[in-house]
């Protein structure tokens, strides 16, 4: 069965995203092929309708999946381990969240990946309401500067992750984390910008070799 491509599920999640998606439809680009008597459409609404819902397909055994036609082994096997994947992802606790409540708690995650490099990298950590790390992103790699540490970037990622707060964190690869001017700069504008956003930038660490400098603690912002 042939479909227009706006129509077939793959072309649609990269057009219009995989929330605009019904379950039908991500259940598809999961089987990816139905069968000559039905497409896999077809096949994704009748594994839905034989387990009344998508709720219910979650405690779906290999045996009761592989029961349904033109659901062989191989797809068994797959759709229960991305039900099984989806489930862990539900029930992971906030709790195992890392929370930062100073300085040497952001230096923590980062110190062993930064203190080696040659070049300069510029690591952002967003947080949420309580403290918690939801994403840690490596955002810019060279020498820092202004025109390099575009604040649009930064806090596009803030958006996008919904975070309450982003704390900086850069290395020096001399080993010395003693701040530049320029490193004083582009702190001060993070910091004026998320103001203007009302996400708070909480500081910017400098990282060194088993030493950090946090210019909040200069009392720069």
């Amino acid at each position: 069965m042939n479909m227009p491509n706006d129509e077939r599920p793959r072309e649609r999640l990269l057009l219009e995203g995989a929330d605009k998606l019904s379950n039908v439809e991500l259940l598809a680009i999961l089987l990816r092929t139905g069968s000559r008597q039905e497409s896999v459409i077809e096949l994704s609404q009748r594994i839905l309708t034989a387990f009344g819902g998508l709720l219910p397909l979650k405690e779906a055994t290999l045996e009761e999946l592989q029961a349904i036609k033109g659901i062989g082994r191989v797809k068994a096997i797959e759709i229960r381990a991305v039900l099984e994947l989806s489930k862990r992802i539900h029930t992971t606790s906030d709790k195992s969240r890392a929370i930062i409540s100073s300085p040497n708690d952001a230096v923590d995650l980062v110190m062993e990946d930064l203190r080696f490099l040659k070049q300069e990298h510029f690591v952002a950590i967003y947080l949420n309401t309580k403290n918690q790390v939801i994403h840690k992103q490596t955002l810019f790699i060279g020498s820092l500067n202004s025109s390099i540490v575009h604040p649009r970037e930064v806090f596009k990622e803030a958006i996008r992750r919904s975070a309450a707060s982003v704390i900086a964190l850069h290395n020096h690869p001399s080993g010395d984390p003693e701040p530049s001017e320029e490193d004083k700069a582009v702190t001060r504008r993070l910091f004026e910008c998320g103001q203007l956003l009302g996400i708070e930038f909480l500081d910017h660490i400098v990282i060194g070799d088993h030493k950090y400098v946090s210019l909040r603690e200069l009392e720069v912002i």
